[in-house]
């Protein structure tokens, strides 16, 4: 009985973890979409690619996703 128990577990901590890490994959391009990014769709395909490439880069993807392009003025610099 405990090792039907125990597989039990075993299956939702796993469905938990990849609940996890798609939510994570997904997040930055969500709030580039939300915040209307002009490079919703780069910021989606970095958010996927860092997270399956090692995780490392995820969190500088993430910020790309807050941060907006400044708009351009009129005046030639």
């Amino acid at each position: 009985m405990i090792d039907v128990f125990a597989w039990i577990v075993l299956i939702v901590l796993l469905g938990i973890v990849v609940a996890v890490i798609v939510m994570l994959g997904a997040l930055p391009g969500h709030i580039a979409h939300r915040r209307g990014h002009p490079w919703a769709e780069a910021v989606q395909v970095g958010g996927w690619a860092t997270l399956l490439c090692g995780f490392i880069l995820w969190p500088l993807v993430l910020i790309w996703a807050y941060v907006d392009v400044p708009a351009k003025s009129g005046r030639a610099s």
